[in-house]
């Protein structure tokens, strides 16, 4: 259920890590440019960075300086072909949670990116819950005064998302982008298919909360008496 970003203008080299990450059950969306990870990173609430130093629009530390100073806490693993004292206690500095220099196993990298995805981020809750549901992700369940039902992946990440931001109206873009990420190609009714799928299964457990759409803005988590 993780998913991270890697920051990587390398191709070949994205590509395996990201088949490395995906054999641990770790999703990875790929960038390779600073500009596009900052608004990426604004956008999706994503539970790690993976950042290559040497990028075509400059020096990765940038973007995790711009990161740290818009307080974000999401741990960041930062990879690179300086391995000088100094180039890493630049990087430690910069906010960088672990450093990595090139070239590496892809068994560490990996076993360094879930040693970031088990550390406690303060402000998110393990079991995030709102009203009368509880999501478990490590179960992969949905809960409701004692009842619970399975939620597959995409349905997961979507109710996490909502769960983020109860009440607060979410735009269809987030939503597939937080379900499916920025580099999979979504179907166009594919979101409409999930959501009907979670709708059903919130009555199945006698939830008063509902996903309704709120015309031309987006979706939100509200109670039944409450809902448009």
């Amino acid at each position: 259920m993780s998913r991270i970003l890697l920051i990587e203008d390398h191709d070949r080299l994205a590509q395996l890590m990201c088949q490395g990450l995906a054999a641990a059950g770790i999703a990875a969306d790929v960038i390779g440019r600073i500009d596009a990870a900052w608004a990426a990173v604004q956008r999706m609430p994503y539970q790690a960075l993976v950042l290559d130093r040497g990028l075509p629009d400059g020096d990765g530390l940038v973007l995790l300086q711009k990161v740290r100073h818009a307080g974000l806490g999401v741990p960041c693993l930062v990879l690179t072909a300086r391995d000088a004292l100094h180039d890493r206690v630049e990087g430690l500095e910069a906010g960088a949670d672990d450093y990595l220099p090139k070239p590496f196993a892809m068994d560490e990298m990996v076993a360094r990116v879930r040693a970031l995805l088990r550390r406690p981020v303060e402000f998110r809750s393990l079991a995030p819950s709102h009203g009368d549901l509880t999501l478990r992700p490590d179960a992969g369940v949905l809960c409701c005064a004692g009842e619970s039902v399975t939620l597959a992946p995409a349905e997961m990440h979507i109710m996490l998302l909502l769960l983020r931001k109860p009440e607060e109206v979410v735009r269809r873009s987030a939503l597939e982008a937080e379900a499916w990420g920025l580099n999979e190609a979504v179907t166009p009714n594919a979101l409409d298919v999930a959501l009907h799928r979670i709708r059903r299964k919130l009555l199945a457990i006698g939830s008063r909360q509902r996903i309704v759409n709120v015309r031309g803005l987006g979706y939100a988590l509200r109670e039944d008496d409450v809902a448009e």
